[in-house]
């Protein structure tokens, strides 16, 4: 993030192997990370989208985090990672999990990733959400963070849309939030949008904009730019105030 003065994470939620990789490979100079849903490439293999996906990581400098929001009980959720047709422990630097099903499911996604690869992995607990209607929230996000507590190690921080605290305890965790538009507020299917300087003054770290950068009529590379300068210049107005 530092390197690149970017704090932006672009949501590409793309069918196709090689419009994924086409704009990915445009936008990356602008983003500190990628975020991906592996499972709905159409025409996935290993070795033709996740090799490529990491060889751009590396070019350009980004991170991949794999949207896979596991929720099921420790040792299911230990496989789903590990194993099946994705293998998502083993390319993915960063993926996320609901607490709904308890601590058990950070413990056995950490196991995985320690039987799977010797490079750092991290997991993102799903604080909040930034749909129309959605439950995470009061109880659910306090429990949430209780089960993040279990893990200084491995889980890293969280998707919500305000900070977590825990700083009196030690911990120091990165806040990465959807949603954010420059321009839109929203769309027919409930998903709901605060601006770049909103969300970054109720403590978010990385902004994950999708649709915003690559949606109908849109230059990604215009737009990616245009995100990394507000997300960039929110960052640093907020070390003042």
């Amino acid at each position: 993030m530092e390197e690149k003065k970017s704090n932006l994470c672009a949501s590409l939620d793309i069918a196709t192997t090689s419009e994924l990789l086409s704009i990915l490979d445009t936008i990356g100079p602008y983003i500190c990370l990628v975020k991906t849903h592996i499972d709905i490439i159409s025409d996935f293999t290993y070795e033709s989208t996740v090799l490529p996906l990491k060889e751009l990581a590396k070019k350009h400098n980004f991170m991949i985090f794999e949207d896979r929001k596991f929720a099921d009980i420790g040792n299911t959720v230990k496989h789903q990672y590990k194993g099946g047709v994705f293998r998502i422990a083993s390319w993915a630097d960063i993926t996320n999990a609901h607490g709904v099903t308890g601590a058990g499911i950070v413990a056995g996604l950490k196991e995985a990733a320690q039987e799977t690869t010797a490079e750092p992995r991290g997991l993102l607990m799903l604080a909040e959400l930034s749909s129309k209607g959605s439950i995470a929230y009061g109880e659910y996000t306090r429990k949430t963070v209780e089960i993040a507590k279990t893990d200084k190690e491995f889980v890293i921080g969280f998707i919500a849309q305000k900070h977590m605290g825990g700083e009196d305890e030690g911990f120091d965790w990165i806040i990465m939030t959807p949603g954010v538009g420059l321009d839109d507020k929203g769309d027919a299917l409930g998903q709901q949008y605060r601006t770049v300087d909103e969300v970054i003054k109720t403590g978010t770290d990385i902004i994950i904009v999708g649709r915003g950068l690559y949606g109908h009529g849109r230059d990604p590379v215009e737009q990616s730019k245009r995100y990394q300068e507000a997300g960039w210049n929110a960052y640093l107005k907020s070390l003042k105030d």
